[in-house]
């Protein structure tokens, strides 16, 4: 009997690590997916880093509080699954998130975001965000405004020089 509690507190203490040490986890419900459907959404976020299991909800549940997480519970109803990142903020909120779009099977439940609980509406609104890249080369075009219309105006005035010498 002990060797099974043992065998639980291993996979508690493994659900704790991971929620500690990802920057981003999403709860979800993937009741109503068929196997390929979710062999599919669990290519993509392989693909990105992300890892994605089921557990049991006491489970979670425990490892959710040994992290100060006792929010997360109250999500914690019927069949789920996370998917943990360990790197990207942004990646299983994205990519779960339009793959519930493409299927209304899967349900967004709940998340932690660098070690807050988020709600289903703040994973989505961080899905909507533009990737890290998009942030940068918006950034990157701010700051080439000024230097620009610095160059057109000069060209201008140089031009209008010309005119005049003509």
């Amino acid at each position: 009997m002990s060797s099974v509690i043992e065998q639980k507190k291993l996979i508690v203490d493994e659900i704790a690590g991971k929620l500690k040490n990802s920057v981003s986890c999403v709860v979800v419900d993937y009741r109503g997916l068929n196997v390929a459907e979710v062999t599919e959404l669990r290519k993509q976020l392989r693909e990105a880093g992300v890892e994605f299991k089921v557990y049991k909800n006491s489970m979670v549940r425990r490892a959710a509080e040994a992290n100060e997480l006792a929010g997360l519970n109250e999500s914690l109803t019927g069949p789920n699954a996370i998917a943990f990142s360990p790197e990207d903020v942004v990646a299983p909120a994205k990519i779960i998130n339009d793959f519930a779009k493409k299927n209304d099977a899967l349900e967004i439940k709940a998340g932690v975001i660098e070690g807050n609980v988020a709600t289903a509406e703040e994973i989505k609104a961080l899905a909507e965000l533009p990737s890290r890249e998009g942030l940068l080369s918006m950034l990157l075009s701010v700051l080439q405004a000024p230097i620009r219309n610095l160059a057109l105006a000069t060209k201008a005035v140089a031009e209008q020089k010309e005119e005049q010498g003509a």
